[in-house]
């Protein structure tokens, strides 16, 4: 049916042409039936009443038919809502139910640790970090051993003993 209320219309009405919305419309017929009423013709007043009441019904459909439609999107943007916050409730309590599975007997309870947690081993609690390449402690680096200085002839240090500085790398 489309948006009535803002739709143009062209009404062939016993005096001509009326042209506007459906309230517009109404509006002039009833402006023509009061003129009619005033020049003491009660026929043309009558039917101008007519055409305005013919408008009148069309608009008060449209507009029912809008409100309905926005009565139901509104019950449907409530439905999503809840639904939305029943799905959050179910994962909000989702690790709730997930503890409350694995009873563990009474002072042997084991620290809950995700994958890859690392453990603070001075106090044995989990330290809320995650185990990475980075995190791992560091080879201690070997001490090089210090250069053979070549004492040879021809002042070129180092330029024949390249053998020697090799090994000791």
């Amino acid at each position: 049916m489309g948006n009535i209320v803002n739709r143009v219309f062209d009404s062939s009405g016993p005096e001509g042409k009326v042209r506007g919305t459906p309230q517009q419309i109404i509006d002039k017929y009833n402006q023509l039936a009061r003129d009619a009423q005033l020049g003491n013709d009660r026929v043309a007043a009558e039917n101008f009443q007519q055409h305005a009441e013919h408008y009148l019904r069309m608009l008060a459909e449209a507009q029912r038919e809008q409100n309905e439609r926005r009565e139901q999107q509104e019950r449907e943007q409530e439905a999503r809502r809840e639904q939305q916050e029943r799905e959050r409730a179910e994962r909000r309590d989702q690790p709730n139910a997930q503890q409350g599975q694995q009873p563990q007997p009474a002072g042997t309870q084991q620290p809950d640790l995700d994958a890859g947690a690392v453990l603070d081993v001075a106090e044995g609690e989990p330290s809320g970090l995650v185990e990475t390449p980075e995190s791992k402690p560091a080879r201690p680096r070997r001490s090089r051993k210090p250069k053979v200085q070549d004492t040879g002839e021809g002042g070129d240090s180092g330029s024949d003993s390249a053998e020697p500085q090799e090994a000791a790398e």
